[in-house]
């Protein structure tokens, strides 16, 4: 099944350099957002109480914030989320209460504000358990990244696609992080885990092109790189287009009806797919190419051919 009818034939790497202005403005925005703006920290690296409460009619935000005050929870932060009637409520550590001593002042706190409504859910994180999640985050995406690099080298053969694809897997997480710290949605472990696998999805993709670009200069030496790097583009574009939209319809429905809980990984794999799309033709493969890329990269010695059986 293929998404187009007809064979393309578009110029992808004659207009490499200005996709390349494309990304490097998005990336520096996206640091600058980090640098001044910064992640909306969920409790789970923080540390904290994370409340979730249901309304029967729309919520008052000063009353709750008032009513958390007068129990001994200063600098509450209350909004709303999903619907004027859902509120998430978020509170700094709270060393000298239990987790259940805080679920029942919260109990009490909401009966005051409105008896009809109900304390759907509550974590209670330590500090020290969130500096802890937050080291393990960095080392996890820190070796995914390696991994990446030494099975892109030994399935290759060659440091010019494993360049690539390494920018191209840095380049992804860094504009997801930039779209976190632009809209301030709560930064948790499930955002570090959909993350991860924007990353996966992104190296997939640029796998699937790369090995037609393997390929064609099997096929016919004598084309030049720019010219077998374009046909191997077009050649995957329709599968690349049709997983891209098969996937974002599932996470679009699964970030529209999913819940608080989940809108945080369903708009990382959102953001992950359209950039990861994007990346796999314009940085991992275009770069490929201007770091030097040529028919005698890709092919190894015959000592080194059983390498190439690695899934």
């Amino acid at each position: 099944m293929e998404f187009f009818k007809n064979k393309t034939n578009f110029p992808f790497m004659g207009t490499r350099k200005i996709w390349y202005s494309v990304s490097i403005a998005m990336i520096l925005l996206s640091i600058g957002l980090l640098i001044f703006r910064g992640l909306n920290l969920a409790v789970d690296f923080t540390g904290g109480v994370t409340a979730e409460i249901s309304f029967p009619g729309e919520a008052d935000l000063d009353r709750v914030r008032t009513a958390l005050d007068a129990a001994g929870f200063h600098e509450a932060q209350v909004q709303n989320f999903g619907s004027s009637r859902d509120v998430m409520v978020r509170l700094p550590p709270v060393a000298s209460q239990t987790a259940e001593q805080i679920r029942t002042a919260l109990d009490k706190v909401v009966a005051e504000v409105d008896p009809a409504a109900r304390l759907q859910r509550v974590e209670v994180v330590g500090p020290q358990i969130g500096e802890e999640l937050r080291t393990s985050s960095i080392w996890a995406v820190a070796f995914t990244i390696f991994f990446i690099f030494i099975y892109v080298a030994l399935r290759f053969h060659t440091q010019r696609l494993s360049a690539g694809a390494i920018l191209a897997a840095l380049h992804d997480p860094i504009i997801v992080l930039g779209f976190f710290a632009a809209t301030q949605m709560p930064f948790d472990l499930a955002v570090v885990a959909a993350i991860l696998a924007v990353i996966g999805y992104s190296l997939n993709d640029t796998i699937v092109v790369f090995d037609r670009i393997r390929e064609r200069f099997a096929a016919n030496r004598r084309l030049s790189p720019v010219e077998v790097l374009d046909e191997s583009i077009n050649s995957t574009l329709s599968r690349t287009i049709m997983t891209a939209v098969t996937t974002l319809i599932v996470v679009v429905i699964l970030y529209l009806f999913g819940g608080a809980a989940l809108q945080g990984f369903s708009a990382v794999i959102i953001v992950g797919i359209l950039v990861g799309t994007y990346s796999s033709i314009y940085i991992a493969s275009a770069l490929a190419l201007d770091f030097g890329l040529k028919a005698e990269h890709v092919f190894p010695s015959e000592r080194r051919r059983k390498i190439d059986d690695l899934p």
